[in-house]
């Protein structure tokens, strides 16, 4: 091969080489931009589900005067909403509190207990004043008492019910632990507690300071 073939063929294998280069970071770019298209569009997907749950839930709700009705309903549309759930209300009191479970509910057992029966006056106190959203582990630090290898069965998290540092009390949500609750679950339910605690405030049951 002369000189002058070799310069030629050098220049063309580097030539080469740099499109190869930047055909692989246009790859990469096209990679990037459309994962952020697929997170966008699910994104979109997430928020008009919530939207369309919280539509749903109040337009059920309005006209329900009476308490227990009016939780019996919520009760019903958060089960449709989160599959496979169990879902109890705890409205506080001055001294203790009010425990509203649905009894056609399959309770994942304690012993003989269900886990809507562990919760003392000072554990509801003390989840209504920490008003976030609770974890087991949360409520263990928080006085919740149990049997540790049953309480593994069990994903749950208390929703506070609450306005303006005001509480009304917390909605229990707990299901087996082989399908635990996702954030996108729990994001349509907290969507609607505002609206749930002022439908509850009007009718009759006073919010009361988180201290």
């Amino acid at each position: 091969m002369l000189v002058g073939d070799k310069e030629r063929y050098k220049r063309l294998r580097l030539l080469i080489s740099k499109l190869n280069k930047e055909r692989k970071n246009q790859a990469k770019k096209i990679d990037i931009l459309c994962n952020d298209l697929i997170a966008a569009q699910r994104d979109f997907i997430r928020r008009l589900d919530t939207v369309s749950f919280t539509a749903n839930f109040y337009e059920s709700i309005v006209g329900v005067n009476d308490l227990n009705n009016l939780l019996d309903t919520a009760g019903k549309l958060i089960k449709e909403e989160i599959s496979d759930t169990n879902v109890a209300f705890f409205l506080r009191q001055q001294e203790s509190f009010e425990l509203h479970m649905f009894e056609n509910d399959q309770p994942i057992t304690l012993g003989k207990q269900r886990l809507e029966n562990c919760f003392t006056s000072e554990l509801v106190d003390n989840i209504c004043k920490s008003n976030k959203i609770c974890t087991l582990n949360d409520m263990f630090a928080m006085g919740l008492e149990g049997n540790l290898v049953s309480l593994n069965k069990i994903s749950a998290v208390t929703i506070p019910l609450g306005r303006l540092g005001l509480s009304l009390g917390f909605i229990l949500i707990y299901r087996s632990s082989q399908n635990k609750l996702t954030a996108d679950e729990l994001n349509n339910i907290t969507a609607v507690t505002f609206g749930l605690c002022r439908a509850v405030e009007s009718r009759g049951l006073p919010l009361h300071s988180g201290d």
